[in-house]
């Protein structure tokens, strides 16, 4: 009979408290001490496998040894992703969600999202000039919920944009120890899904319609694989999971925002966006900069891989910041280089900030797209379209908070809009001046 190779374990009984204070460093720390990409500890009071890089990530993204039903950390379900949505499926169930989410993803829509976005970070910068400080991160938040709201097809209200806006930061701001920000952002979901709900239920009945190519229409009209509507709780869940993870990519353009700061060369880099430049910059900001620490399923079946004995029900945690940044997949990892993303093949299994493998069958998050051209086209608009100082503040971040941020969220003075002719040109793309389109609320 082979002997199974024993789990190399944590030395801590439970490292529960070891992963609140040392964070996204937690599991690298553990990998480089242990000599190992795999580990066993207790999470909570619950036996965990702990894994890392290029090839455990291919493990962990395979449907058949793995399952997301019942992994989800209950916190989560209620903050961050809701209960009975896409991301507690699998099998056909998953396949069947994941084609409704692929169908807003059009290369028109993006643009969309792309345009509106821009559009309102231009009206923004009118109102910066008149600003003594600007907190970027804040009013990014703003911007993106104004966007990505009017894309999905949302009624939103003047008189709401506050409260929407800090209702999504909320929710993507929960997945930590902290007991007020889970209470917040608790209330922040029954609040969306309340408001949701109202929404689905008007455009079931006729009384609101939006246009069937927007997110609301889509989840609202979808059929499950049963051919019924959806039930209005997982409608609301997954409506809210179509344009929620938008307001993450603020957290990302604060560290982009700091990257052109700390990293003065891509300026000029950014404004000649040779070989697509902006998008190595965007990518190269995902892979650094810590945002999404880990992410659980449990094992379907019982499995030997590499001589380890994996269990039936066991949990296992995918490092995800370790993956970005494991040295067997990227040379130099630890340092800032955008241009280690040009003309890149790399595997879909080394690169897992939001998710890994294949976005149409995987749990690859359809919305990677939407993110990576959010963000190339705030970074040109940055270096392009306005000139402004950065003040003396507080701009390093805690490796112990998750999700992670510049501490002064990134704060900027004396901003200008840089006057172009035509008056009305938006930003540059490819060299061709990209005329901003009418737009109101």
């Amino acid at each position: 009979m082979k002997v199974k190779t024993p789990i190399p374990r944590a030395k801590e009984l439970d490292s529960t408290l070891s992963l609140i204070n040392e964070g996204f460093n937690f599991m690298s720390s553990r990998r480089k001490e242990l000599g190992s990409d795999i580990f066993e500890t207790r999470l909570m009071g619950q036996k965990a496998v702990c894994i890392s890089g290029e090839e455990a990530a291919s493990l962990f993204y395979d449907n058949q040894y793995f399952k997301r039903k019942g992994a989800m950390p209950k916190p989560l379900k209620k903050t961050l992703l809701g209960e009975g949505g896409i991301h507690g499926r699998d099998g056909e169930e998953h396949h069947h969600l994941k084609r409704m989410f692929l169908s807003m993803m059009t290369p028109e829509r993006l643009e969309d999202i792309k345009r509106m976005a821009i559009e309102e970070l231009d009206a923004k910068a009118s109102q910066w000039e008149t600003m003594d400080t600007v907190v970027l991160m804040e009013e990014v938040q703003e911007i993106l919920t104004r966007a990505i709201c009017h894309w999905a097809g949302l009624p939103l209200k003047e008189s709401e944009v506050k409260q929407r806006t800090e209702e999504l930061v909320a929710m993507v701001d929960s997945f930590n120890g902290s007991i007020a920000r889970f209470k917040r952002a608790a209330a922040a979901r029954q609040s969306q899904e309340a408001w949701l709900k109202d929404i689905i239920q008007d455009i079931r009945s006729g009384v609101f319609n939006p246009p069937p190519y927007t997110a609301a229409y889509i989840v609202a009209n979808h059929r499950g694989t049963d051919g019924k509507f959806l039930d209005l709780h997982t409608a609301a869940v997954d409506l809210n999971n179509s344009y929620r993870p938008m307001l993450a990519t603020s957290f990302l353009i604060a560290f982009g925002a700091l990257a052109i700061h700390q990293y003065p060369e891509t300026k000029m880099k950014l404004q000649k966006d040779e070989n697509n430049y902006s998008h190595m910059f965007a990518q190269e900001v995902r892979r650094y900069y810590p945002f999404t620490p880990a992410m659980a399923a449990k094992v379907k079946k019982d499995f030997v891989w590499h001589g380890y004995h994996f269990k039936k029900n066991m949990m296992v945690v995918l490092d995800i910041f370790g993956t970005n940044r494991h040295p067997d997949s990227w040379n130099r990892p630890d340092e800032f280089i955008p241009e280690r993303f040009e003309n890149w093949k790399g595997s879909p299994f080394s690169f897992v900030q939001q998710g890994g493998g294949d976005h149409y069958v995987g749990h690859r998050c359809a919305g990677e797209w939407m993110t990576v051209m959010v963000m190339q086209a705030f970074f040109k608009y940055f270096t392009e379209n306005i000139s402004y100082t950065v003040p003396p503040q507080d701009l390093s971040y805690d490796m112990t908070r998750m999700p992670s941020m510049p501490k002064s969220r990134f704060i900027i003075s004396n901003v200008q809009k840089l006057k172009e002719t035509p008056d009305n040109i938006l930003y540059r793309e490819h060299g061709q001046s990209i005329v901003r389109a009418s737009y109101s609320h």
